[in-house]
């Protein structure tokens, strides 16, 4: 059920924006048949069953070293529209299932990439994770941390949003496309590229002059008053992003501001720090709640940081059921919304190779050849 019911996905286990890409399109509605190692191998955070990222998708375990295995996959493709895999660059082809092998199966079949590095250049090669990805690509050097340092964005700019989600829209617009010309084609997603793609606009402020540069001194990176977290007196924090005019007026008046010299300076740059501690001042004054209670209702752009159990329980994310409960899991509810095909609820994850039988033979291959190759340890089933 979803926008994108009777679509068919291979996704080639991995971690991280590979999986996240998977989850999305199983969200959306895809039949998602997750290929797994028959021992368990590469990164394991705790408990398969709670793995977010696996949800709403079956799992088939293959031993991808056996050529049984591999035959076993180039069928499925065949019967594929999607592939996703995460390897280094050229392990896919050692394997025997690179791009032009499952063409030769699969004319149509789109063939998604996921690196950090991309499939060519210098570093193609070489190992990194979000961090490094994000540092080289220009993202890192721009976020405030403590003391002045680079900040951490987690891996929500990398992984997951310059990564899997730069897949995600990489796969839809080569399915878009095929059917048009009837013809699959490989998606290069690298989470350098997506980093350095959502600085899109920080590159249009800096070549209109409206981003100076150094951290922490910039309208959007807390160099800006009126863009910042303040600590209160409880040590907890508010956010503030009272950009636009009347925004700004609203927080001055909120505060009790508004006749003071920082009400109408509010572009002059070189007060900007000065007005930072006179706001840091202020707020320190209140507990994080009460600020909330008063200064959320107006036009102030000021908002209670929350942690996240905190968040499922706002009565906005409450409402619109923006954090779900899922085989004993909270987590994020599918989105986008859809009005005609809407997502349905989240699925347990798989253990690794809990379906292989009943998927293999789902997709197509015959249950006496299954048999034998879960006899032979070929494939196996949890």
């Amino acid at each position: 059920m979803g926008v994108l019911d009777g679509v068919k996905v291979i996704e080639v286990a991995g971690i991280g924006p590979g999986p996240f890409a998977a989850m999305v399109l199983a969200d959306l509605g895809a039949d998602v048949l997750r290929i797994d190692r028959t021992k368990a191998g590469g990164l394991q955070l705790g408990d398969p069953a709670k793995d977010v990222l696996n949800r709403s998708r079956r799992s088939v375990a293959l031993d991808l070293k056996s050529p049984e295995a591999v035959e076993v996959l180039l069928d499925l493709v065949g019967e594929a529209d999607v592939l996703l895999e995460g390897f280094r660059p050229g392990v896919a082809e050692r394997l025997g299932i690179g791009p032009e092998v499952c063409r030769e199966r699969n004319p149509r079949l789109v063939y998604g990439r996921m690196t950090g590095w991309g499939q060519d250049g210098p570093q193609a090669q070489r190992a990194g994770h979000d961090l490094t990805y994000l540092a080289t690509a220009g993202v890192v050097g721009h976020v405030e941390g403590p003391d002045g340092s680079p900040g951490i964005p987690m891996n929500l700019v990398g992984d997951f949003g310059g990564g899997g989600m730069l897949l995600v829209v990489g796969v839809l617009g080569a399915l878009v496309e095929r059917a048009t010309s009837g013809q699959g084609q490989v998606v290069d997603a690298a989470i350098v590229d997506g980093g350095a793609l959502q600085m899109a606009m920080i590159y249009g402020m800096r070549a209109q002059g409206l981003w100076p540069g150094g951290r922490g001194r910039n309208l959007l990176d807390g160099g800006a008053p009126f863009y910042e977290t303040y600590r209160c007196a409880d040590d907890r924090y508010v956010a503030v992003g009272a950009i636009e005019p009347q925004f700004y007026a609203a927080l001055m008046t909120g505060l009790g501001l508004d006749g003071e010299d920082i009400a109408t300076n509010q572009w002059d740059i070189s007060r900007w720090p000065e007005f930072t501690a006179r706001l840091t001042e202020v707020f320190a004054t209140r507990s994080r709640d009460e600020w909330a209670a008063d200064l959320e209702p107006t036009e102030s752009c000021v908002a209670a940081v929350l942690e996240m159990e905190e968040a499922a329980e706002h009565p906005h994310i409450a409402a619109r059921g923006t954090i779900t409960e899922a085989f004993g899991v909270r987590q994020p509810a599918p989105a986008p919304r859809f009005d005609r095909t809407p997502s349905a609820a989240p699925s347990t994850p798989p253990l690794p190779g809990q379906h292989t039988v009943e998927a293999l033979t789902g997709w197509g291959l015959d249950a006496d050849r299954v048999e034998k190759l879960r006899a032979a340890g070929v494939v196996s089933q949890t």
